[in-house]
């Protein structure tokens, strides 16, 4: 397969796209795959591509680290 765009997948083909990239949905791990599977199921049910997925959580996340201060310049007027 050399597109994982919609237009060029089963939905079936989206569901083991997601799960292969998830990795193992079924172990014991912390819990967060069942959220990042319904994360992508508009990927799944085709209304979203992945990238507008990815593009959307990275617009939301917070690090909570705070940014580099600005740094006077030393010129004054």
């Amino acid at each position: 397969m050399n597109s994982i765009l919609i237009k060029d997948t089963t939905r079936e083909e989206r569901e083991r796209i997601v799960a292969e990239s998830i990795g193992n949905v079924n172990g014991s791990c912390d819990g967060c795959s069942a959220g990042l599977i319904e994360m992508y199921q508009p990927y799944i049910d085709g209304v979203k591509e992945i990238r507008e997925i990815n593009m959307e959580f990275r617009a939301r996340y917070e690090s909570g680290v705070e940014g580099p201060e600005k740094a006077d310049c030393g010129y004054k007027m």
